[in-house]
């Protein structure tokens, strides 16, 4: 088992929970600052791999230049490095109905999901 500590990146820490789980094939539990990985199997999760998610997570935003991933045995903490904060996303609007099930996008046209869709398994 292996906890990832977000305290410095809060409103990121749902998505990259899920992106994360679905790199390294675990299952999160989310907590008020953190999340655990769990294996499905019996296998250990392995933390270079949770290390590798979590900086491409951070990469795909372009804001991996602004925190440090570090790993002290099972725990694996972000924190900012230049004081960079993370600002929390606007409410989306509750009229639309397609709902990513990897990355939490929402869009209201089926073709448009669709599409976004086909990108997490190329």
């Amino acid at each position: 088992m292996i906890t990832v500590d977000c305290k410095d990146i809060l409103p990121l820490k749902s998505p990259l929970a899920v992106y994360t789980s679905d790199q390294v094939g675990a299952v999160p539990a989310l907590k008020i600052r953190e999340f655990v990985l769990d294996s499905v199997s019996d296998e250990e999760v392995d933390a270079a791999r949770v290390i590798k998610a979590i900086k491409d997570f951070l990469d795909s935003l372009s804001i991996a230049k602004h925190f440090a991933v570090i790993q002290n045995r099972n725990l694996i903490s972000i924190v900012a490095i230049d004081d960079y904060k993370v600002e929390p996303q606007p409410a989306q609007p509750t009229d639309q109905f397609f709902s990513c099930i990897h990355c939490g996008y929402v869009t209201q046209f089926e073709a448009v999901y669709n599409n976004h869709m086909k990108i997490h398994y190329l």
